[in-house]
């Protein structure tokens, strides 16, 4: 990975609380919630079968955005 992308993702981390510990980051992107771009700017299309749970899922009409800063970074930015 690239230092500023690594330098975007630490500055994303020291603004938000995650209630997973950033599983996603101490994996090395490998447990990433299911989400898809598309093409929204600050949200993803949340494909996890319980959304519900999730403090970053905003419920629109019959599905669930994704508005977590990092997920969203890591989705456009590095396409995971």
């Amino acid at each position: 990975m690239k230092a500023e992308h690594r330098e975007q993702i630490d500055k994303i981390m020291a603004k938000m609380i995650c209630r997973k510990h950033f599983r996603c980051v101490e994996s090395g992107f490998e447990h990433l919630c299911k989400a898809r771009d598309f093409g929204g700017n600050n949200f993803l299309d949340c494909l996890d079968p319980d959304p519900s749970q999730c403090p970053f899922a905003l419920r629109f009409d019959d599905q669930h955005l994704c508005e977590c800063p990092l997920r969203v970074y890591l989705a456009k930015k590095l396409g995971k």
